[in-house]
């Protein structure tokens, strides 16, 4: 049997995917290894980080891996679902703050785990904290684009693993 493998740069990105991954696949024996590569963009140029990472996974002799950014940093995904953030750091409400404009669009802010610690009282804590939230995460209906991005390519890896066309 082949599997999906990502290749993180934190430990917290693992914690989201291991509590969001079993919500977006399917059981069953996939029938080829496919690659996602996710990593933070933090203060770099968004396409000149993706094309580096791109290209390393060329000469590393994978170059179908998918490579998937999060605008700024892995929190801006919580940003954009703070009944989430509530839920999952039982902090009470939270929520309403989300139709704020800065959390309407979590992908542009700046430091979203600066913004993250401030809403929480400091409470949040990068692995704890990631994977408390990501168990509450909406996946249907993320606000953050590239969120919505990095969810897109985990289908699409499944359905190409598991043999689907559609």
């Amino acid at each position: 049997m082949s599997e999906l493998v990502f290749f993180l740069e934190e430990e917290s990105a693992r914690a989201l995917l291991e509590q969001i991954f079993p919500r977006l696949t399917p059981p069953g024996s996939p029938v080829r290894p496919r690659f996602i590569v996710m990593r933070d963009q933090d203060q770099a140029d968004c396409r000149k980080t993706k094309k580096s990472l791109k290209a390393l996974c060329a000469l590393a002799g994978r170059p179908e891996a998918t490579v998937r950014i999060a605008c700024r940093e892995l929190e801006a995904f919580y940003l954009g679902d703070l009944l989430a953030v509530e839920t999952g750091m039982e902090i009470k409400g939270l929520a309403r703050k989300q139709n704020k404009a800065k959390f309407r669009e979590p992908d542009r802010v700046v430091y979203p785990s600066r913004e993250l610690q401030k809403l929480t009282g400091d409470r949040y804590q990068k692995v704890a904290g990631s994977r408390a939230i990501a168990l509450n995460l909406n996946l249907e209906a993320p606000r953050s684009r590239s969120f919505h991005h990095l969810i897109q390519a985990i289908l699409s890896a499944n359905a190409d693993l598991h043999g689907s066309t559609g």
